[in-house]
């Protein structure tokens, strides 16, 4: 009796003891947990901030450095897409017809919103001022993000709504993509 009495309180011990061992691995992993979802919620603010920053410089930089502007901002692949879908149909050294345009650019690119014959985040040709209505995020993941994007124009009484994809790239963020709508 005093040897089952013996083995119980070792074996109450032991599963105390492990318990113990449980909380202290689990909560530097929650802890950790924290930390990713901290940074990534910084990530979501800092592309967010940025994108609008960087919509409404580029709107108030001289209209000669536009390309360059746009350079600036965007991926190259994308840059050439929208350069693209810009001159479709142009006569302009480089232009393509809709036809080419659509395969070159349909394995990466959604074409249907590729804002055929606009300019870059606006179909207009041209603005007063554009300012940033609203920028929600919609989904993020590993350096992407994308945002539900309104521009507004107060001057011509006009909204531009798009959906930009923005990834993070060495460190610092860049456009990757807009879906427009065709203007009607």
């Amino acid at each position: 009796m005093k040897r089952t009495i013996i083995a119980s309180l070792f074996l109450i011990i032991a599963c105390k003891e492990e318990k113990k061992e449980i909380k202290t691995v689990t909560e530097p992993q929650q802890t950790e947990e924290k930390a990713v979802q901290k940074n990534e919620s910084n990530d979501v603010e800092d592309a967010q901030k940025w994108l609008k920053t960087s919509i409404v410089n580029y709107f108030k930089a001289d209209i000669g450095n536009g390309e360059k502007n746009m350079q600036k901002i965007t991926t190259k692949d994308y840059f050439d897409y929208k350069t693209d879908a810009t001159n479709v149909d142009l006569d302009v050294d480089g232009s393509l017809t809709e036809k080419e345009f659509q395969d070159k650019w349909k394995s990466k690119f959604d074409i249907s919103k590729a804002g055929i014959g606009t300019g870059f985040l606006i179909s207009a040709q041209d603005w007063n001022n554009i300012e940033v209505e609203s920028c929600e995020l919609i989904s993020s993941s590993k350096d992407e993000y994308i945002f539900n994007v309104v521009l507004k124009d107060e001057g011509f009484k006009a909204q531009y709504p798009s959906v930009i994809k923005v990834i993070k790239e060495n460190g610092s963020f860049l456009i990757a993509d807009v879906l427009q709508d065709e203007p009607k």
